[in-house]
């Protein structure tokens, strides 16, 4: 008999109270009680009804499950719960995840490695089927009372879970799947979302066979093929480790991760992705891609379930398919668990724009061109294993910069945003300018001043992608620097006021060649690491947590500039320097009411408070405020709406932890 006994509910609204009972009553006698909104005519709220979930546990209980009411259980949903609750007692345990989202990409690697859990990653929490222990339960309950009408439950559990070190795991594969009745709360314009597998008749067992510390996590989203990349704190001043702990992430698109890590694609790329029929060639490609990087870090990685759990279940059950290997501890994947991880890539890619039967007419062709991509990128990543494993006095591996090719090489940072609406692509990394130098001639090494904040971060990390060896400082040297001095200290300080010339955020960069250093005048700068309440921060911001815009001077002027064109700047001046002193970074001029108007496109789309005047036309720009010249040969190539999509993608899953308090 265990000790551990398991209550449940199912969260509802009373516009769907018949679909929440008829959910009930698919679960054994008891097992499920309805939780109605206590507050059903007022703002659409998950978190209002979900806490109410986790507060109706039963005397007597160990742990709580919370159930939403458009879902459907697998037929072994509850003997599969209550091995896992067994064998993970004091975790965190979600039983879903999107087919397009980071935590799915680690159920498609766990599918690979025979894992029945893996270790939840960067982003939200999963929580429309969820387990909590009692006083998990608890604690989140209190603290989303704290946080009523801010973030959704999903990212708030998240943080939770993160902040008290509580061991978080999803399940392989999904036990419950998604029947979207419609988004009460608002999401209906995030298209089907769908389970990243579900397999209806899992057989139960092996609960303790567990994937954790993935470290590189590819998905298809948006219509992009992206990249969640974890930063390591390598103790060699390369990189500051930030104030909250050193689980920090880079969000990319695979092309650039791959060409880091010193793969061509040209040597890849699958015919088969220019053979589509059925679907698009962008869905295609995006859907080969990832599938290739998946490949790719499976292979070369090793990844594998961790040998101290992997089957210690009790022996005599049946147990999924697929034993452990008796010489490695490794286990075989389930045939029909891969077979439907696999089958979602492309699918869980197009979802935010193609209806349900339109994505299902793509579905065979998406998952031949997936499969393909998979064993291309296998086939190179098994290569580059072989390769790390060559003798001392083999021919050395090609040196990018100062790291080995062979070894994760970061791109410029780049994040997408949860759930958004598509975003507009860039059509080159933000360090392309940098990179067009002479790679025959040596990088010079770059001394940064202010790179220990979020942003400092980012813009650091960018500039070792784009070849450049990075030391930070905590102090300025004196006397003229021996390497270039590159000092953020300017844009790390408080918000900065309208970008007029004269009164925006200035960096320097002193080169060892030149006695004068360069000024550099920065527009509004957004994107991966910027905070919350800048001008362009509190719009994302707001628009993240579904509050209204409010705009106090529609016609005002901005001057966006994405970190990564930032980047590009930086390298493009690293890289060539110019005789003029003072450059001004910035992209178009755009109002605040016009900036809004993205932000809506490219976050969510909330309502304005107050509504923008009729008529506002742009102030003008005062006398004397003429914007100085870029660099030569650079310009800014982030466009608006995807720039925006990456701000508020690194605000929710990465910027919430320094502003949030638990």
């Amino acid at each position: 008999m265990t000790p551990y006994r398991l209550s449940g509910a199912v969260m509802t609204h009373p516009k769907r109270r018949a679909a929440a009972e008829r959910l009930a009553r698919s679960a054994p006698p008891g097992a499920l009680h309805v939780v109605m909104d206590p507050d059903p005519a007022g703002k659409p709220s998950v978190l209002r009804t979900a806490l109410c979930a986790w507060e109706a546990i039963e005397d007597g209980a160990t742990h709580q499950l919370v159930v939403q009411d458009d879902m459907i259980l697998s037929d072994t949903f509850f003997e599969r719960a209550r091995l896992a609750i067994a064998e993970m007692p004091h975790a965190a345990l979600a039983l879903f995840a999107l087919w397009d989202s980071r935590n799915g990409a680690a159920v498609r690697f766990g599918a690979l490695a025979g894992a029945r859990w893996v270790g939840a990653v960067n982003e939200y929490f999963p929580c429309v089927a969820i387990i909590l222990p009692r006083e998990v339960a608890s604690g989140f309950a209190a603290f989303g009372r704290r946080h009523l009408d801010s973030w959704p439950d999903d990212i708030l559990m998240n943080r939770y879970l993160r902040a008290n070190g509580i061991p978080a795991y999803v399940s392989v594969p999904s036990l419950a799947e998604h029947e979207d009745h419609g988004s009460i709360s608002g999401n209906a314009f995030r298209g089907p979302r769908r389970s990243v597998c579900f397999v209806p008749r899992d057989v139960p067992g092996r609960e303790g066979a567990r994937l954790t510390d993935l470290r590189v996590l590819p998905f298809f989203k948006q219509g992009v093929a992206q990249c969640a990349v974890r930063l390591d704190d390598p103790g060699d001043g390369a990189a500051p480790r930030t104030a909250r702990g050193a689980d920090r992430w880079l969000h990319l698109d695979c092309e650039h991760y791959l060409e880091g890590v010193g793969v061509r694609l040209e040597r890849h790329q699958s015919a088969i992705v220019r053979m589509a029929e059925v679907t698009t060639p962008e869905a295609a490609e995006g859907a080969w891609l990832t599938a290739f990087t998946m490949g790719f870090v499976q292979r070369r990685d090793g990844l594998r379930c961790d040998p101290v759990t992997a089957g210690t279940d009790d022996p005599a059950r049946p147990g999924p398919p697929g034993d452990a290997d008796a010489a490695t501890g490794d286990m075989a994947p389930d045939p029909a668990v891969l077979a439907e991880a696999l089958a979602t890539v492309g699918p869980g890619g197009i979802s935010y724009a193609q209806s349900e039967d339109r994505i299902a007419e793509q579905r065979e062709e998406l998952t031949r061109i997936t499969l393909a991509g998979l064993a291309a990128g296998q086939e190179a990543g098994e290569r580059t294993r072989r390769a790390r494993r060559a003798p001392r006095n083999a021919p050395p591996v090609p040196h990018r910069g100062d790291r080995p090719a062979a070894e994760p090489h970061l791109p410029a940072p780049q994040s997408t945003a949860p759930e958004l609406p598509a975003p507009h692509r860039p059509a080159a990394d933000g360090a392309a300018a940098g990179r067009a130098r002479d790679e025959r001639s040596e990088p010079p090494r770059v001394d940064v001043l202010g790179a220990d904040t979020p942003l400092g971060e980012h813009l650091v990390r960018g500039l070792a992608d784009a070849g450049h060896p990075v030391t930070t400082l905590a102090h300025r040297p004196p006397g003229h620097p021996a390497h270039a001095l590159l000092d953020l200290t300017g844009l790390t300080g408080p918000p900065a006021g309208p970008p007029a010339f004269g009164s925006t955020p200035v960096l320097t960069l002193q080169l060892p060649t030149h006695t004068q250093a360069l000024t550099l005048h920065v527009g509004d700068l957004y994107g991966p690491g910027c905070p919350h309440d800048s001008r362009i921060g509190r719009l994302v911001w707001d628009a993240l947590r579904s509050q209204p815009l409010t705009l106090d001077d529609p016609a005002g002027t901005l001057r966006p500039l994405h970190t990564r064109d930032l980047v590009g700047a930086l390298s493009a001046l690293l890289g060539a320097a110019p005789p003029e002193p003072v450059f001004g970074l910035a992209g178009a001029m755009v109002t605040t009411a016009e900036l809004a108007e993205v932000v809506r496109t490219a976050v969510r789309p909330v309502p304005l408070a107050p509504l923008v005047p009729a008529g506002s036309a742009p102030r003008p720009v005062p006398e004397g405020a003429a914007w100085p010249p870029p660099p030569p040969g650079w310009k800014p190539i982030t466009e608006l709406p995807y720039g925006l999509h990456t701000h508020a993608q690194w605000l929710a899953y990465e910027g919430i932890h320094f502003v949030l308090e638990v």
